[in-house]
């Protein structure tokens, strides 16, 4: 699964807006980038889903692991001040 990634020393931001649909191969990409950024203390946000994608999670329960943000500006906000 290709994917837009935006660095910052200890967040992610991955944007989803081109990716219209995913299937298990990345969701399993998603809670990989999940996990190793929450082991290092890292936090990861989801921007820019798609309505399919959105409902994927909900149906899958991460919806209330991962923080999904309508806009950039909005997860980028979000992120903890001493970690941007």
């Amino acid at each position: 699964m290709t994917r837009r990634l935006l660095w910052t020393s200890t967040c992610l931001l991955l944007a989803l807006l081109a990716f219209p649909r995913t299937g298990s191969a990345g969701i399993g990409e998603i809670v990989s980038a999940y996990a190793s950024a929450s082991r290092d203390g890292g936090h990861l946000k989801l921007v820019n889903l798609t309505k399919r994608i959105h409902d994927l999670l909900v149906i899958t329960k991460l919806v209330t692991l991962l923080e999904t943000f309508d806009t950039e500006a909005e997860a980028v906000r979000s992120f903890p001040a001493a970690a941007v």
